[in-house]
Order: C-alpha cells, then sequence, then structure tokens
C-alpha cells in the first residue's frame, strides 16, 4: 500500500528530479556505479545488483543487501534505490521514505546527478516533505 509519505515523494521525483535527469542506466553498468557511489560515501561491501523483471506497481527495489533492477533505468531512480539500501539494515529496518531516506537521496542526487542543493531543499518544503539533511547510513556504528 502507498502511503500519502510516499505519494508526496513520488510526485515530487517526477516533477523536479526526472526532468534534470534523462540519463538512463543499462543494467550491464547499474553494479560499477552501485559501487562508486558506496565507496564515495566511504563503504565497503555494496548490494548486489540482481535481474528483476519490472511491473507497473514496482519499477526497482532497493535494501541494504539487494538492488533489483530491470533491463535499464534512469540514473535518478537508481540512486533512489542506492538511498533505499544506505537507510536499510541487512535484517531489514528501514527508514521507508522518511526523512533519513530522503535525506540521503537529496546528498547523492547533489553528489551525482550535480543538482542544486538549495532548490532540491525548496521543493521538498514546498510540497510538505520532511528530511535530515545530517542523515548518515543506517548500518554505521554512531550513525
Amino acid at each position: 500500500m502507498t502511503s500519502a509519505r510516499d505519494r508526496r515523494l513520488y510526485a515530487w521525483e517526477n516533477r523536479v528530479v526526472a526532468p534534470l535527469d534523462r540519463s538512463e542506466v543499462p543494467f550491464e553498468r547499474m553494479q560499477a556505479i552501485v559501487d562508486h557511489v558506496w565507496a564515495a560515501e566511504g563503504l565497503k561491501w555494496p548490494p548486489r545488483v540482481r535481474a528483476r523483471k519490472a511491473s507497473r506497481a514496482t519499477l526497482a527495489t532497493g535494501s541494504r543487501l539487494a538492488i533489483e533492477a530491470p533491463a535499464s533505468l534512469p540514473s535518478w531512480v537508481l540512486l533512489h534505490e542506492i538511498a533505499h539500501a544506505l537507510t536499510s539494515t541487512a535484517e531489514g529496518a528501514g527508514d521507508g521514505h522518511g526523512p533519513d531516506f530522503v535525506g540521503t537521496y537529496v546528498r547523492l542526487l547533489v553528489r551525482h546527478c550535480r543538482m542544486d542543493r538549495a532548490m532540491l531543499e525548496e521543493t521538498l518544503a514546498a510540497d510538505g516533505i520532511r528530511w535530515n539533511p545530517e542523515a548518515r547510513p543506517a548500518f554505521v556504528d554512531g550513525a
């Protein structure tokens, strides 16, 4: 079931993020990108990318251990799933689309898609989406 918080985030992504990043990542390149983002966060042992058939309900999924994706994804969707991986634990606990997830996602968009942080902050506030600018990976001691 999709919550109101999820719907607000997805609407924001479609209105703000998607038009700014039209790049597509083929499945064969996804693991390299996940590995790069993980290393840029100062982390070891990134999640594995696994094949997934696209469905109408869910394009891709991300958790601490795996990102499941179809034959290609927009790069911002891959970053969305990496943000899920960063904000969940191997046991499955996570922030969903909460403030820590959004804070992590914004950091990834700024760092890897070169999006303007101030613009992202402004549009998130305008859409009533809470976020934590200090969010860190859920599974790192002291985070």
